[in-house]
């Protein structure tokens, strides 16, 4: 009988341990805690159900969280996806000045979240913020605007920045899926009389479909997880500590999840809840975009 190989197991153990212990264990825990009432530091109680049922049934700061996550992402996602392969078509079609277009929207990507809380904070401030200043020389305004103290002015500038920030990205995967479409399509549209505009519409985007519905997916997947740029927005640089934006027009369920957890209440078990509705809430989302900007495909 031939000796196991125990090497390879031996190599994989500190992983397959340290998985165990800070992913794993944590994931079963905090699905345990979601049926208890626990501020972190006296005795658990147990309470079912309650959790969600109040979650769903008596929080209406969570469907207004929900709700304000949903409309950033619509805002946000449609947009990016359109820049980005149209930025990615021109860049991959210029003649000179390439890699240069590529480094410029790409920066964006890897600035850290505190220097873009920071510099949107400045650039929507209402006294000394460079957007009201630009349209009150342009004569757009008579005076400055309360951009991050209006709801909907709200949403859309967080919305700007996830389109600032992940532009490069949508940039960079469309252009990798462009050098894996053959030249000789395009060669044989020219022939045939199809120009820029027609390569672009009929060749490129049905090609990138699959790159597309990744990126979809994975939109959706993060979008439902912001937090980083409202928070930053209105409790960092901002000068504030201001939760949830004007009238909570900034809230999002990662928002409301840290707040229940670490601000507000401290109700661990409560947070938890909060956190294992967002996991269903992704996986029907996940499963519904994918069907939806996939399926078609998958029926041919």
């Amino acid at each position: 009988m031939k000796a196991i190989n125990k090497w390879p197991y031996f190599f994989a153990l500190p992983f397959v341990l340290t998985y165990l212990a800070f992913h794993l264990y944590p994931t079963m825990y905090s699905l345990v805690l979601s049926f208890y009432e626990w501020n972190g530091i006296g005795d658990k109680a147990f309470v079912g159900l309650q959790n969600y049922v109040r979650l769903l049934t008596d929080d209406p700061l969570f469907f207004k969280s929900l709700y304000n996550t949903f409309v950033i992402m619509i805002m946000s996602i449609p947009a990016t996806l359109l820049l980005g392969v149209t930025v990615a078509y021109l860049t991959f079609n210029a003649a000179k000045g390439r890699l240069l277009l590529q480094t410029v929207n790409f920066l964006p990507y890897i600035t850290t979240p505190v220097a873009i809380g920071f510099i949107f904070s400045f650039m929507f401030d209402w006294q000394t913020g460079f957007v009201n200043e630009m349209f009150i020389r342009l004569g757009l305004l008579d005076e400055g605007v309360y951009w991050l103290q209006e709801p909907w002015s709200a949403k859309a500038v967080i919305a700007l920045m996830i389109m600032w920030k992940h532009l490069g990205y949508f940039m960079i995967i469309y252009l990798a899926g462009m050098t894996a479409i053959s030249q000789d399509i395009y060669e044989a549209a020219k022939i045939d009389g199809a120009g820029p505009l027609q390569l672009f519409a009929k060749i490129t985007v049905p090609l990138l479909r699959n790159i597309t519905v990744f990126l979809v997916v994975t939109s959706i997947i993060s979008g439902l997880q912001l937090f980083d740029e409202p928070k930053l927005l209105y409790g960092g640089w901002s000068g504030s500590t201001q939760i949830g934006g004007p009238d909570n027009a900034a809230l999002t369920v990662i928002w409301k999840f840290v707040d229940e957890s670490f601000i507000s209440n401290s109700n661990f078990g409560y947070s938890a809840a909060i956190a294992y509705l967002l996991f269903v809430i992704i996986i029907l989302f996940s499963i519904v975009s994918y069907r939806l900007t996939a399926g078609k495909e998958e029926s041919r």
